[in-house]
């Protein structure tokens, strides 16, 4: 990813508090932003998430409340609901892809990651660690098979690189499936590994020796096309958020610790293409991304 030049990257945003000011507030009053509290697995990223909201909100002037609703459905089920415009939740967040974006869904096209989903340990099981410190390349990957759920953009991406992939579609399911030996190591992003692992859940399982996975992916939120007043919102207040810097102090909060806990091994990264990516990925701005290893303020 190239850097910008300075003026050129600044002078749109500094026009944004000038341009929160001059507008009327969009979102409805009173109109909670109903967001999913998933009851069919932990998610280590709601709490982040739901203060990324309350930030955008914020700093768009909006008063609108945050009103979590439980939702026990899989991640594809969960996105085509929310572009049909019959979903109980207003917001969505996962990886995007060209599906996704063609959905009808409102792309809020900040990656609130800032890309880290597209960074992944592989969970492998403990007693064949050795056999991982041997894998260095693409190449040395593909004889292994890969845990993914069915309907996960994640899924698309790897069989794009040659790799095997067995799928599931419960998200359980992929850790009793790797300890069982029917498949040979589960990706997971840096952000979630670490909570997936605390507490002992699956001490049969462990992750493979500073070996990551990287392909360029950002997490976005998604807003169901009934509120287009929400998705401006949202947009708007993480603009000036990435502007003021409040954005990425709150992810250094959030996940600082973690990434000094994974610092990136040089040689030991298998790097993949990611097709899916859309073309309106704003790649090209240096700000919003972040990789192992780098200073995360």
């Amino acid at each position: 990813m190239r850097e910008t030049p300075t003026l050129l990257r600044r002078r749109p945003l500094l026009a944004l508090p000038l341009l929160l000011a001059s507008r009327p507030l969009l979102a409805q009053p009173g109109k909670p932003v109903r967001l999913p509290r998933h009851i069919s697995m932990p998610d280590p990223q709601l709490a982040y998430v739901r203060r990324v909201v309350e930030l955008a909100l914020s700093r768009a002037g909006s008063k609108l409340e945050i009103r979590p609703v439980d939702l026990d459905m899989a991640q594809g089920r969960t996105l085509v609901e929310l572009a049909a415009g019959r979903s109980p939740i207003d917001v969505m967040w996962t990886v995007t892809d060209r599906q996704r974006e063609a959905s009808g869904l409102l792309p809020v096209r900040i990656p609130i990651d800032r890309g880290l989903m597209g960074w992944r340990l592989l969970l492998v099981r403990r007693s064949e660690l050795a056999q991982w410190q041997r894998v260095r390349s693409l190449k040395d990957l593909r004889p292994y098979l890969a845990g993914q759920g069915h309907d996960w953009p994640d899924t698309d991406i790897l069989r794009a690189n040659g790799l095997r992939v067995g799928t599931s579609s419960g998200y359980e399911a992929l850790f009793r499936m790797l300890a069982a030996g029917r498949v040979d190591y589960f990706p997971r992003s840096i952000l979630e590994i670490d909570a997936e692992m605390a507490g002992g859940r699956y001490p049969e399982l462990a992750i493979a020796p500073e070996l990551m996975l990287h392909y360029p992916a950002a997490a976005y939120l998604f807003v169901s096309p009934t509120r287009p007043d929400l998705a401006a919102e949202l947009k708007a207040g993480l603009e000036v958020a990435v502007a003021d810097g409040i954005f990425r102090r709150l992810h250094r909060e959030q996940y600082g610790a973690l990434l000094k806990a994974h610092p990136l091994s040089p040689g030991r990264v298998v790097r993949l293409s990611n097709p899916q990516l859309p073309p309106e990925t704003p790649l090209q701005r240096r700000e919003l991304w972040l990789q192992p290893g780098e200073p995360v303020a």
